[in-house]
């Protein structure tokens, strides 16, 4: 894990847009990130139904979501809005 990006525990389900955001913190610059239900679903080999599977989910597979937000980071893969979406 890259010590110089913190992923924040700010959590937030976003039904209609059907992802999670959450922050980002690198070189002292907060950066929204998003990750679909789809990709949620993907990397932890679950159907998720509920926030609350969901939530539990995403803790499951955090240091991997760790390692895709540095890689993304590292390739400045930022979008028009200076987000990341996963």
């Amino acid at each position: 894990m890259n010590q110089d990006i913190i992923v924040g525990d700010d959590l937030c389900w976003q039904p209609q847009e059907q992802r999670l955001t959450f922050s980002t913190q690198w070189q002292g610059r907060m950066i929204p990130c998003f990750i679909s239900l789809h990709r949620l679903e993907h990397m932890s080999g679950q159907s998720l139904s509920d926030e609350a599977n969901i939530m539990l989910a995403f803790e499951a597979v955090r240091f991997d979501i760790e390692e895709k937000v540095s890689a993304l980071v590292e390739e400045e893969a930022f979008a028009p809005d200076g987000a990341l979406y996963l």
